[in-house]
């Protein structure tokens, strides 16, 4: 069997993934393709831990929550993220793949609270983990979680799932010539104001050395390929 590139990573998916083309809720059939992809990658025998956007349901920043108070909105953001992570364990478990959700809120009936080392065991046993309720804190975006998440558990990078193959130096779908970087480092992306992730994961992944892999999820097999080393999408890195 190939060897993976990477022994433990954090993939970090948007909610809006999960909702496809219908653009609200989890979209049935896109989760399965996903949970079969990650099946896959599963086998290889890296240790794959998840952190799951809201973004389908509820995002904090979002038009809808202009006039409600933020604390609140990103409350309402991070148990968005919570439906996600069990809708997304429902579907790897049809795949038979063991699979944990902690969550940052306790919510003890639904899932388990996170406890880092926890969280290390069960990856240790083969089992993927995904995180939800963000950081638990109001004002930090789930890009954030998952960075934090991913230095806590030691990852040994971040792979972020988009719907674009890579980083661009303006937004692809709406600019013509676009560049792409295949790598940069931390700094050119926080003074280009690049939306790769917000400044604070990105600050977090710098004082930490913990580089970010960028790649676009509509292509079937790119998370395989990504794991396996091939030079996909762009890197984020010092």
């Amino acid at each position: 069997m190939t060897t993976p590139a990477f022994k433990r990573v954090l993939l970090k998916i948007s909610g809006e993934a999960l909702a496809a083309n219908q653009g609200f809720g989890v979209e049935v059939k896109r989760i399965h393709e996903i949970a079969a992809e990650l099946k896959d990658v599963h086998k290889l025998g890296v240790q794959l831990a998840i952190v799951v956007g809201g973004g389908n349901f509820f995002r904090g920043v979002a038009e809808q929550a202009k006039d409600m108070d933020r604390v609140s909105a990103d409350q309402m953001g991070m148990l968005a993220t919570v439906i996600n992570a069990l809708a997304l364990q429902d579907a790897l478990e049809k795949q038979g793949v063991y699979t944990r959700v902690q969550t940052a809120i306790e919510m003890n009936q639904v899932a388990e609270p996170f406890i880092r080392r926890r969280a290390i065991r069960h990856l240790e046993k083969g089992r993927v983990v995904i995180f939800a309720g963000g950081t638990g804190n109001p004002y930090f975006s789930t890009d954030t979680a998952a960075s934090l998440r991913a230095m806590e558990i030691k990852a040994d990078a971040i792979l972020k799932a988009t719907k674009v193959d890579g980083i661009y130096d303006a937004d692809p779908m709406k600019v013509d010539g676009a560049r792409k970087f295949n790598q940069i480092t931390y700094m050119d992306v926080l003074k280009l104001g690049l939306k790769v992730m917000d400044s604070t994961a990105i600050s977090l992944c710098k004082d930490n050395n913990l580089p970010i892999i960028v790649f676009s999820l509509n292509q079937h097999g790119n998370i395989r390929r990504v794991l396996l080393g091939e030079k996909i999408g762009s890197m984020v890195c010092a």
